[in-house]
């Protein structure tokens, strides 16, 4: 079969996706990508990419400055006005002409790919989503129906301009999704649609830890690790250090392995704090106890796959529903990230390390994450596809 990929040039939506990608390859699949040019740095070097034109004179990672100071409403209008919006339209001809010369069986579109999903709706070519956060489903706006309206306009816009008409929403409109998680995880309880398919953290291949100094970590003490992913890495001038005093008490007991740029921290009375430029993530959760982050979708997952408990610093975006579904879990417990103060982190520190209710909350989501199946459910899905899943 051939499976065209339609993705944009981040981090956490590629990677779910390669995974899949990857099963599918091994599986005998023609793999073919869409995205902007940047995609190309997130994919295996021979991968097969149809790369879209007309983004940002400066490229997508241009956009990240402006971003970056915004919180709330604002940084949600930002995202989906001056990024999603305007790169769907600037992918739709390299998707549609994507999809004239691979001819794929199947389309999988990134939920903030909607070009994916118009140029596969207008070529008439089975499509699924792939929806690295299951909050989008939960329809997080609807209690507030100026922002929930304005989304799903700016958004139906988009298909309407290319000739679907007016109310086709790309984000609901798939006839399946793939999602990267779990009820027991996102709290869909038994409501789950049909066409919703959870088939929990799909993990690929990642850079080698080379360089990362293993003999450093503690032997005798716990472990927490502390990032707040690729994107938001370099908004912690503030937080970074609060962790450092936070976790100070806890020294006797607690190692903190921090990922942070350089100049964030400083090692005078830090000796507790293990800081380096670059984690080698996945290699390195089964050494940790528990994990500190900002509430991206993927390491959240990935922290709840080894059975860690979380403390949830939200920023923005999908964030803080994320870390209400962490909460509700009872796999962590949530700090504010702008206005964190030393005894609030240093009590949520201790609340994930000490109380062994958090950590079994964790281990009960890690097991549903394996009974989900991964990227090899996702395949398995996709290879049905057309027939069975679209009918």
């Amino acid at each position: 079969m051939r499976f065209l990929f339609v993705m944009p040039p981040f981090t956490g939506h590629v990677n779910p996706a390669a995974a899949v990608a990857a099963e599918l390859a091994a599986r005998g699949h023609r793999i073919a990508w869409c995205g902007p040019p940047e995609t190309a740095d997130l994919l295996p070097p021979d991968a097969e990419l149809h790369p879209s034109d007309g983004g940002p004179p400066d490229g997508y990672a241009a956009l990240h400055g402006a971003w970056q100071g915004l919180r709330g409403v604002g940084a949600l209008r930002f995202l989906v006005a001056d990024v999603l919006v305007p790169l769907a339209r600037a992918m739709l001809p390299a998707a549609l002409a994507a999809i004239d010369t691979v001819k794929p069986d199947v389309v999988v579109a990134d939920q903030q790919a909607f070009a994916g999903a118009v140029a596969a709706e207008l070529r008439g070519v089975p499509w699924v989503t792939s929806a690295t956060t299951s909050v989008e489903f939960t329809r997080p706006f609807e209690g507030f129906p100026k922002v929930h309206a304005w989304v799903r306009d700016q958004v139906c816009r988009v298909a309407d301009d290319a000739g679907l008409g007016p109310g086709w929403d790309a984000r609901f409109a798939a006839p399946a999704a793939l999602v990267f998680s779990t009820p027991e995880l996102s709290g869909t309880g038994p409501d789950v649609p049909p066409h919703h398919h959870y088939v929990g953290p799909a993990f690929g291949a990642r850079p080698t830890s080379a360089g990362f100094p293993w003999e450093r970590l503690a032997s005798d003490r716990r472990r927490v690790l502390v990032s707040l992913g690729t994107l938001n890495r370099d908004a912690g001038t503030r937080f970074y250090p609060a962790v450092a005093d936070a976790s100070r008490a806890l020294a006797d007991r607690a190692q903190i392995v921090m990922a942070a740029p350089d100049g964030m921290l400083s090692a005078a009375g830090n000796e507790h704090v293990l800081r380096q430029e670059h984690v080698p993530q996945l290699e390195l959760l089964p050494h940790m106890d528990a994990v500190l982050t900002h509430g991206g979708h993927n390491t959240v997952c990935e922290a709840l796959a080894f059975g860690l408990p979380l403390v949830v610093a939200p920023i923005r975006d999908d964030q803080p529903l994320v870390a209400r579904q962490v909460v509700d879990a009872g796999a962590g417990v949530r700090v504010r990230f702008g206005r964190a103060h030393v005894p609030e982190i240093r009590a949520a520190l201790e609340a994930v390390l000490d109380d062994p209710r958090h950590r079994e909350a964790a281990l009960r989501i890690r097991a549903s994450f394996a009974k989900a199946g991964g990227a090899p459910a996702a395949a398995d899905l996709l290879e049905r596809m057309p027939a069975e899943v679209c009918g």
